[in-house]
C-alpha cells in the first residue's frame, strides 16, 4: 500500500494539518485561542481560527425542524446563519491576540433547551470573572468587553451576577454578540445565538472597530452550552462554558 501513494500526496496531505473543535458556540474563541497559542509558541507560521453555523440545521438536530411549526417561549434564541474566520500570523500588521482565558464546566442545573441564556451567563460571569483576577486587571482596561450569544435573557443574568460578584461593569462597554447581531425590529426572540453569532460579530464589525481605530482593546466571551439532542430529551442538565480572548488594536 505504501508504493500506491506517492510522497507528493503525503507532502499535500501533511501540509495544513486541521484541528477540529468542540465548545458549542464557544468554538469561535476556542480556536483562536488555540491558534493564539501556536503562533506564540511558533509551532506555527499562520492558523486559520473560523466558527459556523446554520439555523435550519440547528433547528432540526436540537429542537424541532423549522416545518414543524413548533411554538417557541420568549427565552428562546434565533441561531445565525453564518460564518466567521480569522487568520493568525506571526509577522501580521492587523489586530493582535494577547491574552486568553480557558472556562471551565458550569452547571446550574438547567434543562431547557429553550433557555440557554439563562444556562451560560454563570459561565461567562465566572471565566470574565477569572480573567481579570488572573491578570490583575478590571473592566477600565478595555474599551468593549462582548459575550458571545448570551441574548437579552442571559445577559441581564450576568450583568446581575457581577454587581452580586460587586464587580462594576460599565454599561456602555458591556454588551453581547447575541444582541448586536440582529436589529431590534427583528423576531428573534431573545436574540442570536450558535457558533457563527460571536464569529461573525467579532471577525467583522468588532475587527473592523479596531482596524478604525474607534476601539483599543476588546474582551470577546465565546458562551458554550454543552448539550446534545439525546441529553436534553433525557431531561439532563445542561453544562456550559465561556473562553475569553483578549485582542488590542495594532497601532
Amino acid at each position: 500500500m505504501n508504493q500506491i501513494i506517492s510522497s507528493s500526496f503525503v507532502a499535500r496531505t501533511l501540509a495544513v494539518p486541521y484541528l477540529g473543535l468542540y465548545g458549542a458556540c464557544s468554538s469561535a474563541m476556542e480556536s483562536l485561542a488555540i491558534g493564539a497559542l501556536l503562533v506564540d509558541s511558533q509551532a506555527a507560521n499562520y492558523v486559520l481560527c473560523g466558527a459556523v453555523s446554520h439555523n435550519s440545521t440547528v433547528e432540526k438536530q436540537y429542537r424541532y425542524p423549522v416545518e414543524y411549526g413548533s411554538q417557541k417561549p420568549a427565552t428562546a434564541q434565533y441561531t445565525v446563519t453564518g460564518a466567521g474566520v480569522s487568520v493568525l500570523g506571526s509577522q501580521a500588521a492587523g489586530p493582535r491576540v494577547t491574552a486568553a482565558t480557558i472556562g471551565r464546566v458550569i452547571d446550574m442545573g438547567i434543562t431547557d433547551p429553550y433557555n440557554m441564556g439563562s444556562a451560560m451567563a454563570p459561565a461567562a460571569v465566572d471565566t470574565i470573572t477569572a480573567h481579570f483576577r488572573d491578570l490583575q486587571i478590571s473592566p477600565a482596561d478595555y474599551d468593549l468587553i462582548a459575550t458571545g450569544d448570551l441574548g437579552r435573557v442571559g445577559f441581564d443574568i450576568a450583568t446581575d451576577l457581577f454587581k452580586k460578584h460587586n464587580i462594576e461593569m460599565p454599561e456602555k462597554i458591556f454588551t453581547d454578540c447575541g444582541l448586536l447581531i440582529y436589529s431590534e425590529d427583528q423576531p428573534v426572540f431573545a436574540g442570536g445565538s450558535g457558533c457563527g453569532c460571536a464569529a461573525t460579530v467579532t471577525y467583522g464589525y468588532i475587527l473592523n472597530k479596531l482596524k478604525e481605530g474607534a476601539l483599543k482593546k476588546v474582551l470577546i466571551i465565546a458562551t458554550g452550552a454543552l448539550l446534545s439532542p439525546l441529553s436534553y430529551q433525557q431531561n439532563e442538565t445542561i453544562p456550559c462554558i465561556a473562553h475569553a480572548v483578549a485582542i488590542e488594536c495594532c497601532q
